[in-house]
This record gives C-alpha cells, structure tokens and sequence, in this order.
C-alpha cells in the first residue's frame, strides 16, 4: 500500500473534485436527453415546485404558534391518581366534558382562598365529595377519567371557574342549590 505524501493530498482531493462535478454535469443531461431543458432549467423548476419561507421571521412565527398549553397546575403522580379516582367516582357515566368539568372544579378549589391548599386536602376535605363518604373514590378509574383530568391540567374548564357541582335530583343539601348556576353538563349543575 502507497501512503500519499502531504503535497498530493489536496491535488488529490481536487481531482476527486473534479470528477464529481463532470459526473453531476453529466448526469443533469441524461434527466432531459434529447430536449432543450438544461441542468439549470432543471434546478430551478424544482425550485418552482417547493415552496420556502422567505424571511426568518415566517418561520419564527410558525414555531411561536405551536408552543403547547400551559398546565393549569402541576401534580403528582399522587394526586393524578387522586384526580382520576374523584372523576370517576363522582362522573363515570357522564359526557366527557362533564368529567372534565369535575376534575376543574377540584383544581379551581385549590386556587380559592376558602378551600385548602393541595388536591388531596380538597378531596378529602370532610363532606365535600358523596364518593369519598360511600368509599365508591376507591374504585379503579377507567382510561376516560384519566383523559378528563389531563384536559384539565391542560386548563380546560368547561365549569367556567366553578367550585361547585352537584346533582340536581340527588342532592339533599339545600344550601347548595342556593348557589349561583354557572352551567350545566350531564346530570350535573356547576356553580360558584
């Protein structure tokens, strides 16, 4: 085996050059035998053909547009679960917004001043929730109560900033029927 001395490495490299550029020239030609198109009409109807952003700032801005929600709040592994388990217990059956609406209400707790400070203080809070008083918050969620609770981290609130819920035929305290109704998904009525 011959090594190449210093010196002819880059004649070497040039000549390589060289003949990569008589093969592309070449085969541009063979793209169009027998018509009058060249290699550079070719290259610039496939320039035609693509469409490019003409300025940075298009392509600054179509990034900007596709930054995800922000989380309404951030949990725990813990208290998703905890979310889940109150979705399900206190909504299965219901429209898909209706559970939505439920795990919104249980955050929108969090964040008033009337209520406590963490998911599982609101849950378990005592009186607040029929499920957790019946023991039907032990039951296993479904994957619909996990996807309620995602929507809502995800700060969908289709409550409208509700910290209430309750069903109308069942529920026996009066004092809940006497606040203001905000809306009404399901067989429940979201209120404040």
């Amino acid at each position: 085996m011959r090594i190449l001395k210093a010196k002819r490495i880059p004649e070497t490299i040039c000549l390589a050059l060289c003949v990569l550029m008589l093969l592309l020239t070449a085969g541009a030609q063979v793209i169009a035998p027998g018509t009058e198109s060249s290699a550079n009409q070719t290259v610039a109807e496939a320039k035609d053909s693509v469409e490019v952003p003409e300025k940075k700032e298009e392509v600054k801005t179509l990034i900007e547009t596709e930054e995800p929600a922000e989380t309404k709040a951030a949990v725990t592994a813990e208290e998703y679960d905890l979310l889940a388990r109150a979705v399900y217990s206190e909504a299965r059956g219901e429209p898909f917004q209706g559970q939505v609406a439920i795990a919104a209400v249980i955050l929108n707790r969090v964040e008033h001043a009337d209520f406590p400070d963490t998911i599982g203080e609101v849950i378990f809070q005592p009186a607040a929730f029929t499920a957790v008083q019946d023991g039907q918050f032990w039951l296993t969620p479904d994957s619909t109560a996990y996807a309620a609770v995602e929507e809502a981290l995800a700060g969908n609130d289709p409550s409208g900033g509700a910290i209430y819920y309750y069903n109308p035929v069942t529920a026996t305290n009066q004092w809940i029927r006497s606040r203001q109704v905000i809306t009404a998904i399901g067989k429940h009525v979201f209120a404040i």
